[in-house]
């Protein structure tokens, strides 16, 4: 999976020029719409300002720490902290569904910046099903029973190139001085920086939580690390994840926001083709691929570079990218793998 640890192959591979220009959304195919669509109720303001208050420019530091072994033998891996700039964009906000586009921002090795489309979260109020990771590469189009929903917020997580992760629902809360969000527990994909070690697990467990604090806003995960072990699922190691945004501004962002000038209509077309395959299937199957997520990120995140870079135009990448999507796609599971 490419949240949070895409860094480095950003630096290699993605580059984009410097103008400030503004940004495009785009809504969902009509039949994923009407699947994920919330039910009837307006959105409290209070919740939706604290959505729309992670968009921003900031600096990042994503920690992770694995702490407790829970099998003999195994010991927990040494901490990872990195971090970068990151530009946070509304790409939609309808009222009761706001998506926000991640896109970080590094210094290249030849000194001019380097910029990488991030994760994506999508945002919907009281939503009737959300997207939910099953096992290896698949995802299920789960509903939500009304009485969970009401009130609620499902955010479902995006990778890089649009391809799904996870999808959790839970409810804002506002006392004690801090706005925060927290999710059921849902089952995750690897995230790139255990998937490329190729460890023993293969799945988290998780519980997010997103809270606004007076310098931005943090995302912190508590999550257990699961894998087979003699036919049964077990698990190896808990883990804590705290990811803080500050805000920033002194880096180089306009070059985040013109990347996504040139790109956000052919992004836009990505998720609709993505949106397409999970409605028509009730969910997705996908292949899973350490370094980029899924086997469609390499030639996606591709396709959008070299429009960034005049190579291609933006019909030609769409029709590309659908070919992809529809070649990479196998139709969804019901149960977990």
């Amino acid at each position: 999976m490419m949240t949070h640890d895409t860094l480095e192959t950003g630096r290699r591979a993605f580059l984009a020029g410097t103008a400030l220009l503004g940004l495009t959304a785009s809504l969902p195919t009509a039949a994923f719409a009407a699947d994920m669509a919330p039910t009837t109720g307006t959105a409290p303001e209070q919740d939706r300002k604290a959505i729309l208050g992670m968009a921003g420019t900031y600096k990042v530091t994503f920690d992770f720490r694995e702490t407790t072994s829970f099998l003999a033998g195994y010991t927990p891996i040494a901490p990872k902290v990195s971090g970068g700039e990151e530009v946070v964009r509304v790409v939609e906000d309808s009222g009761s569904v706001i998506r926000l586009q991640h896109i970080l921002v590094v210094d290249g090795e030849d000194g001019l910046p380097v910029v990488v489309k991030h994760w994506r979260q999508d945002w919907v109020y009281q939503p009737a099903a959300v997207l939910t990771y099953r096992g290896t590469g698949h995802w299920s189009l789960t509903p939500v029973d009304a009485a969970v929903g009401k009130g609620a917020w499902s955010q479902t997580v995006w990778q890089t190139d649009d391809s799904p992760r996870y999808g959790g629902v839970g409810r804002w809360r506002h006392d004690a001085g801090v706005s925060r969000w927290t999710s059921d527990e849902t089952w995750r994909p690897l995230a790139r920086r255990d998937a490329t070690r190729h460890p023993p697990y293969d799945r988290y467990s998780g519980t997010n939580r997103h809270a606004l604090t007076p310098a931005g806003w943090v995302h912190e995960q508590d999550n257990a690390k699961l894998g087979p072990r003699d036919g049964t699922l077990v698990t190896f190691v808990h883990e804590t994840v705290i990811n803080t945004y500050a805000r920033f501004s002194d880096f180089p962002i306009a070059a985040a926001d013109d990347y996504w000038a040139k790109t956000s209509t052919y992004w836009a077309a990505v998720r609709a083709a993505w949106d397409q395959a999970i409605a028509q299937h009730q969910g997705l199957s996908v292949t899973e691929e350490a370094n980029n997520g899924s086997v469609t990120g390499k030639a996606l995140m591709g396709l959008a570079d070299s429009i960034a870079k005049g190579g291609k135009t933006t019909p030609d990448a769409i029709a590309e990218a659908r070919r992809v999507i529809a070649d990479a796609t196998q139709g969804a599971v019901k149960s977990g793998a």
